[in-house]
């Protein structure tokens, strides 16, 4: 390694970029070390706390991050069990939840009660797809609607050129193909396996759209459009859904929503209504849900998911009824984008969790998938419980501020 000092001197010049710090060093931990003493110097702090962690940074710099300092550190909780009767999944899961919210893993412990006391949730998958979207221009309207009948004309090219760059993704369909102006957007759907598969989709498309870019002459401006809709609330997700749409059911006796919730049936529909349905169709949200991101926000940090995928994610529904005296609660995911293979999974903290869960690796998406949506049902009950029985500023008040 050239000698520390000249380095820190070379990066205080602006002669040496952050990233070319490994260049001169012999190991990764070396330039790790280097960096966080730099940015130690410039912003005159001690980051100590960064600078302790057990993954392999060699690993890590493959493939899940540039210019690294160390790790931050998220508290891991334990909810549980959760008792699952699904298609993939069947049993009681132990879920592991990393926040720093006070509270949130108390509710979601309270919600996985209610599973045990019933014949707890049943789940199920209803569509499992991955999307990409480009923006292709063409030189008039006209032409635009030539390139989307050619698009429908020759489904089958793009589908084979697709499929030659993975061996796990298909393409289902390209549709809907939308016409704005000279523009048009045609939305890619694949299925990917047990990888989330947002770059496999993004390779996939692109070699597709050589073919058609070769006969049409129309010209990609961008490979993402934004109709994807990758990593942002919207409409078309919400409806089409995205990564696994999933729903999950529970049908509660009234004893027991009086027993472990504390309320009536009556008050948790009411709330439901007012809070979820109206309250939120006069906000305009995009999602009629109490808090999904919360409980999909925990589990995507535990177990390695894209984080910005917390947006997508917190899309869906919630339905609460009364049926012959109890209550039937259901929550409806359209947009969960999820892995059990790649990206973050693999690093060391994220293994261990979804090792809890035991879905580490290949075939165990679909039940990943599902156990997700049961532990949302548990935390969406659980917190409209509270808000039914009037007790959530109390429950933040002893358990959120200590």
């Amino acid at each position: 390694m050239q000698k520390k000092e000249e380095i820190m001197e070379k990066l205080s010049k602006g002669e040496l970029k952050l990233h070319q710090i490994d260049n001169y060093t012999t190991k990764t931990q070396e330039a790790v070390d280097l960096r966080r003493e730099f940015v130690e110097k410039v912003s005159g702090t001690s980051l100590k706390h960064l600078s302790h962690y057990s993954l392999d940074m060699d690993e890590a710099m493959k493939r899940n991050i540039e210019n690294p300092i160390g790790t931050i550190q998220i508290p891991v909780g334990l909810a549980g069990p959760l008792h699952i009767n699904g298609e993939h999944s069947q049993g009681n899961y132990y879920v592991p939840l990393a926040t720093s919210e006070g509270a949130l893993l108390a509710s979601v412990n309270r919600g996985c009660s209610v599973t045990r006391a019933t014949d707890g949730v049943t789940v199920r998958i209803i569509d499992d797809k991955m999307t990409r979207a480009p923006v292709i221009k063409a030189n008039s309207a006209v032409e635009a609607l030539e390139v989307k009948e050619w698009i429908d004309r020759h489904y089958i090219e793009l589908k084979e050129a697709a499929e030659s760059t993975t061996r796990h993704g298909k393409l289902l369909k390209v549709d809907p193909v939308v016409v704005v102006g000279r523009y048009v957007y045609p939305r890619f759907t694949f299925s990917t396996g047990d990888s989330m598969g947002m770059n496999m989709v993004t390779i996939a498309t692109e070699k597709s759209l050589e073919i058609l870019t070769r006969e049409t002459g129309a010209h990609v401006v961008a490979l993402s459009g934004n109709f994807d809709v990758d990593k942002k609330p919207s409409a078309v997700n919400l409806i089409e859904g995205r990564g696994k749409t999933v729903v999950a059911e529970i049908r509660i006796p009234s004893e027991i929503v009086e027993k472990k919730l504390k309320t009536t049936v009556q008050a948790i529909v009411e709330v439901n209504m007012a809070k979820n349905m109206i309250g939120s169709a006069i906000a305009g949200s995009m999602g009629f849900n109490a808090h999904y991101a919360n409980i999909v926000g925990a589990l995507f940090l535990a177990t390695g998911q894209d984080a910005a995928h917390i947006v997508e994610g917190s899309l869906g529904i919630t339905t609460a009824e009364e049926e012959k005296g109890d209550l039937y609660f259901s929550v409806t995911l359209p947009d969960l984008p999820l892995a059990t293979v790649g990206g973050g999974t693999r690093l060391e903290t994220a293994k261990e969790c979804m090792e809890i869960l035991g879905v580490y690796g290949g075939g165990k998406v679909r039940e990943f998938a599902e156990i997700v949506a049961g532990t949302v049902l548990a935390g969406e009950l659980s917190l409209m419980g509270a808000l039914a029985a009037g007790h959530l500023a109390r429950a933040h008040k002893d358990l959120g501020r200590g």
